[in-house]
């Protein structure tokens, strides 16, 4: 019977209460029209270049160019997989010295991860494809000239190097995140530090950086389209070869549509696994 009259009660307290002068004859602010003409503009232009699609199609263009589109985005995913893998091995030993109490090597990963955050990824991939390949004779005297010969290993060393050292921050946050209780109550039953780490510590911040690391990862795919400048024909490569043999701008759109499918496919396959992952942090609904 409380209940009821304590709901009833609040109930005309929000009827009766007035509505606030500030929100009065605002249905259409200035704020408000301006955010419908954008999405109007926005919605205009992609109908636009839907229809500038149907009614330009070719079928000779896109029976020729397809398969070629097709290698390129391949070799973009293969390119972005291998260096995501190998920057998250790399990032291992930099997000350790990052948290090490040494002053030499949290010194040296401090400037590993301000270096390759601080700069371009295009300016590290032509440091690495002109600068280190004017040392020709020296990589050949260290047998390692099998490197920096070929734009294909230039272009996955830099993506490696560059994906560490943004991996080796979020995984030096995901750890830091981790409670303290979690490593002294491992502490306390005898696990070996190592064990601590990979057993206890690591899972816990892996399920933390897992969103970073999906954001990283379509970073990585966008970001891949500068390889194309050191001859290396992935999807934009290809792209801008389709462009120089026939000047039809429709060529980028292709490549547009391509990036955005397969980032949409990233975005919508990472929040399966976070689902999947993060079950047993949520609550049944009822």
């Amino acid at each position: 019977m409380m209940t009821m009259q304590t709901s009833y009660v609040s109930q005309s307290i929000l009827e009766a209460r007035p509505r606030p002068a500030s929100m009065k004859d605002k249905l259409f602010s200035a704020s408000k029209i301006t955010g419908f003409l954008l999405l109007a503009i926005w919605i205009a232009f992609f109908i636009g270049i839907i229809w500038f699609l149907y009614d330009s199609y070719d079928a000779d263009y896109v029976a020729r160019y397809w398969p070629k589109y097709l290698n390129g985005f391949l070799t973009s995913i293969e390119l972005v997989a291998l260096s995501v893998v190998l920057g998250g091995i790399l990032s291992l030993p930099v997000a350790f010295g990052r948290m090490s109490k040494v002053k030499l090597f949290n010194r040296i990963a401090f400037g590993y991860i301000y270096f390759f955050r601080g700069t371009p990824l295009l300016a590290q991939l032509f440091l690495l494809y002109y600068g280190f390949g004017q040392f020709r004779h020296f990589w050949q005297d260290l047998n390692m000239w099998w490197l920096f010969r070929d734009s294909w290993s230039i272009a996955l060393l830099s993506f490696t190097l560059n994906t560490a050292a943004y991996q080796a921050e979020i995984l030096r946050g995901a750890i830091m995140n981790v409670p303290k209780g979690q490593i002294e109550g491992a502490q306390s039953l005898g696990l070996p530090k190592f064990v601590t780490f990979f057993k206890v510590i690591l899972p816990q911040a892996l399920i933390v950086a897992l969103r970073p690391y999906g954001n990283e990862f379509i970073l990585m795919i966008k970001g891949s389209a500068v390889v194309s400048i050191i001859s290396v024909y992935d999807l934009m490569g290809e792209t801008r070869r389709a462009f120089s043999q026939t000047y039809d701008f429709q060529a980028y759109i292709y490549a547009a549509i391509f990036y955005l499918v397969c980032v949409e496919i990233i975005r919508r396959l990472w929040d399966v696994i976070e689902l999947r992952l993060t079950r047993h942090l949520r609550r049944d609904s009822d």
